[in-house]
Parts: structure tokens; C-alpha cells; sequence
């Protein structure tokens, strides 16, 4: 790559190993909205291909084996006709650890939409009986929100989750509001049993941002470096939360009647209020206080309406 295109921030060495890995000259087109850290860049092969260069901060020991996992998800589900585009190469430095997939030219949702949902609706179902990695995301979302150690079972933890487990932990400290908040849904969830079984692909990240639409028809779904195993209802509580619009309700109740019927409703508890716990998490943790009396009143409408159809 030419040295006046690198970006500040990625070290030569990224560069050299992702031309090594991939066996081509990689150029630097521009960079991408969104994501964190460097966030991503669209580059360019020697061949004249675009595609999407993700490097982030190496965090932990395991990082380059989490991210060969998403990479066994993306091949397995793209093999089940699953919308995510394809991954070119997977490879780490000393410092950093990066993915770089296909070019999809397509934007990402500005909002969701009455059908935006039905076609997510439609994807997530793909994503039925196809678990492929021993990741287990409905375990753990039920160890967040009943605040337990322990389902009994093997679990293994993977270290973003134990950060985001001790985290969430501590936010009944942030304020009153949060705190009463935090004591209404653990109580809700607090006799919800350990899921019985992980058995679907989840995406875990399913949002707006990364739903790319062309035309008003979703050509993709990016940002699957989380996925793992679970039930497929955890992306389904995703979109529940983007949906609070008036415009939106029957999508909504559409979602919630879904939910309820794929895995009941002390699950759906345990779900909602994981999804509830993680929107506030990550403002508190960096600091953007501004947001979270917003949080704290949709986190009360999700139980509520919760409590309305159980």
C-alpha cells in the first residue's frame, strides 16, 4: 500500500499482513461511516475489487480465535443463503485484529420501517436450527439478567462477556433511575430457569446501522463479528427496541407475538431485559449521560408492554 495512504492509526505491519494473507496489493479508498475504533475503510484489491477492511485493537489473547469463529458463522450461514457478505481473510498483528469482506454498495438504514421488519423478520428466521459455534449468547443473557453466576452448565464465557456481565453489574450505582429500573427487571426475571438449549445462529447486533438497504429492499446484514449460538428471538428483541414509533406498533406487536411464541414468555423476559441492560451499559461507560433518561424510560415501556402480553 502506498505510504501516503495509510491512515493514522494502522500500523504498516496491518497493511502488510493484510496483503499477505489475502496475496494482493490493498489501497486505501476511503473510509466508511460508522463503527468503532478506526472504524471501517473501503479499500481496494489490485484486481480492481472493492472491499471492507475491519481492524481493531487487539483487546485479549483470544481475539484472533473469536474473530476465526465469526468467520466460520459467515461461510456456514452464506452456505443457508444467509445475507452477509463474504469474508476475503481473517489475520491479526501484534496490535491489531482484522476481517476484510466484500463491498457491498448499499447504505445502511437510515430507520426502521413496517417492511424493513418483515424482511428482517424473514432473515432471522434463516437463522433457525443453524447454531455452528459453542458460543452460547442465550446462557449468558441469562446470567445478565438474573445477575447469577452460574447456569449450572459448561459455559464458557468469552472475555467481552465477562467485562460486559462485571459492567452491567454496577450500573444499579449510576442513579436512582437506573437503579429502580435495574430492581424491576431483575425481579421480573428472577425465577426465569436456565435456557434448556442453544439452537439457533444468533447475530446479537442486529440494528439499523448494520441492516444495508438498497431501494428499500435489505441487501445485506454486516457486523457479524459477535454471532454465536442461541435463540434466534435475541435479535428479534433487537428490533423491538429500534421500534418505538407510533408509525411502528404493529411491527411491534408482530415482533413481541413472535418472541412469545418461539420461546415463552419468562425467556422473553430474560431477553428484553438483556437488551435493556446493554442500551445502557454502553452510554454509561463512556460517558454520555444526555441519553440515558431516554433509556430508562423506553427500558420501563419495554416491561411494560412485556407485562400487557404475557
Amino acid at each position: 500500500m502506498n505510504q501516503g495512504t495509510r491512515p493514522e492509526g494502522l500500523p504498516a505491519e496491518l497493511w502488510d499482513d493484510v496483503s499477505s494473507v489475502v496475496g494482493d496489493e490493498v489501497t486505501l479508498v476511503s473510509r466508511l461511516p460508522g463503527g468503532l475504533h478506526v472504524g471501517a475503510l473501503r479499500v481496494q484489491l489490485a484486481g480492481g475489487a472493492d472491499a471492507v477492511l475491519k481492524a481493531v485493537p487487539r483487546a485479549h489473547s483470544n481475539h484472533l480465535d473469536e474473530t476465526l469463529r465469526a468467520h466460520r458463522v459467515v461461510e456456514h450461514m452464506r452456505g443457508r443463503g444467509y445475507p452477509t457478505p463474504a469474508w476475503l481473510g481473517v489475520g491479526a498483528t501484534a496490535t491489531h485484529v482484522w476481517h476484510l469482506m466484500d463491498f457491498v454498495d448499499a447504505a445502511s438504514a437510515p430507520e426502521l420501517t413496517e417492511s424493513l421488519v418483515e424482511q428482517l423478520m424473514e432473515i432471522i428466521e434463516l437463522q433457525a436450527g443453524q447454531a455452528s459455534e459453542p458460543y452460547d449468547h442465550w446462557s449468558y443473557a441469562w446470567r445478565v439478567a438474573t445477575g447469577q453466576e452460574s447456569t449450572g452448565l459448561d459455559v464458557t464465557e468469552t472475555p467481552e462477556q465477562s467485562f460486559l456481565r462485571q459492567s452491567i453489574a454496577g450500573l444499579a450505582e449510576y442513579s436512582r433511575e437506573v437503579s429502580a429500573l435495574v430492581e424491576r427487571l431483575r425481579l421480573m426475571c428472577a425465577d426465569a430457569p436456565p435456557p434448556p438449549q442453544a439452537p439457533d445462529m444468533v447475530h446479537t447486533d442486529l440494528n439499523p446501522t448494520n441492516v444495508l438497504v438498497r431501494d428499500t429492499a435489505v441487501v445485506a446484514v454486516v457486523d457479524i463479528g459477535n454471532a454465536g449460538s442461541g435463540t434466534r428471538a435475541t435479535d428479534l428483541i433487537n428490533l423491538v427496541w429500534y421500534c418505538f414509533q407510533d408509525r411502528l406498533d404493529g411491527a411491534r406487536r408482530r415482533l413481541w407475538t413472535r418472541i412469545l411464541d418461539l420461546v415463552g414468555g419468562e425467556h422473553t423476559a430474560v431477553l428484553a431485559a438483556t437488551q435493556i441492560l446493554h442500551q445502557l451499559e454502553f452510554p454509561i461507560r463512556h460517558g454520555r449521560h444526555d441519553v440515558v433518561p431516554e433509556l430508562v424510560t423506553r427500558g420501563h415501556r419495554v416491561l411494560d408492554e412485556l407485562n400487557a402480553l404475557r
